[in-house]
């Protein structure tokens, strides 16, 4: 029963959730957009409840990372990037990568979000996609020193997704 409560309500959200904007270097193609003048309301999230999709847990964070149809809210973002990057979501680990880059809702931290936007390379299925993360990393890395990077290359390699 709670399993079924929880996908009828990840089914809504993720209808009330239809984009109304701009999405973060075209990651979320094939959805259908809106026009852009449309004002979508989504209802708030509780944390802790689970979609289907990492992807479509990644799209809630952009949400909120960019307040759209929802009070902008960086550590909500990061929960569902978290989420989403935990799960093995190139798209997921690449926005977390970016905000350990910033300090958005987290601690900034060089090595954490170099481990992310290396996962984020290795893991996409999209060229374009792997070159842009690979440049992301590699910019990162400009920052660090080579134990940094080592430390971060580290983590990768023993990160392993949750089911």
């Amino acid at each position: 029963m709670r399993t079924a409560t929880t996908l009828v309500v990840a089914a809504l959200m993720l209808w009330l959730a239809v984009p109304a904007g701009a999405n973060a270097a075209g990651l979320f193609e094939g959805e259908r957009h809106g026009r852009a003048d449309r004002v979508v309301l989504v209802r708030p999230v509780l944390p802790g409840l689970r979609f289907q999709s990492p992807k479509s847990e990644a799209y809630i964070g952009y949400r909120y990372e960019h307040g759209l149809g929802v009070p902008q809210s960086y550590e909500m973002a990061v929960f569902y990037y978290t989420s989403a990057a935990e799960r093995g979501d190139p798209t997921g680990q690449y926005l977390l990568g970016l905000m350990y880059d910033k300090g958005h809702g987290v601690r900034q931290d060089g090595i954490i979000a170099h481990k992310w936007l290396n996962l984020a390379a290795a893991r996409t299925t999209k060229q374009r996609y792997r070159e842009y993360f690979l440049r992301l990393r590699d910019a990162e890395a400009t920052k660090m020193t080579q134990a940094q990077i080592i430390a971060a290359q580290r983590l990768a390699v023993d990160w392993f997704p949750k089911p």
